[in-house]
């Protein structure tokens, strides 16, 4: 990981970043149900469990489960811009920008193996500088 990803700050209260300064998702693992959730939860939100989340280190692995093309947004987002929804590794499931492919239905798989990586915000939107976020690359 780059000192310069590690130098900024997390843009949402998921995003966690080790003692070395490397980000990564935060998640939380039910130990009654098994369900993984994107975030801390103190009560489980499938089973309403108490006390009975574990909080772990989400995967940067899994598969492209669907995604829009999104050609008009706010201003300052930069358009196109492919917007997936990605099941991880080991549970859960999260929203983010899918990078390095053409924004064409012809480019683009469902069940497609994708790695989460980490950039400064800006690449989304302006504004956004020291800040990062999570992002979706082709894993191979």
């Amino acid at each position: 990981m780059s000192a310069e990803i590690q130098a900024l700050k997390p843009v949402m209260p998921y995003l966690g970043q080790a003692d070395d300064g490397t980000p990564y998702l935060i998640g939380s693992r039910c130990d009654a149900c098994g369900q993984t959730h994107l975030g801390r939860f103190e009560n489980c939100p499938r089973c309403t469990a108490r006390g009975k989340l574990t909080e772990i280190h989400l995967s940067e692995k899994g598969v492209l489960y669907n995604y829009t093309i999104v050609y008009r947004s706010l201003p300052g987002v930069t358009v196109p811009f492919i917007s997936a929804v990605v099941d991880l590794d080991g549970g859960g499931t999260v929203k983010g920008n899918l990078l390095d492919v053409d924004p064409s239905p012809e480019a683009i798989r469902f069940g497609m193996p994708v790695k989460m990586v980490f950039r400064e915000a800006d690449t989304a939107v302006a504004g956004g500088e020291g800040y990062v976020s999570h992002f979706f690359v082709p894993a191979n």
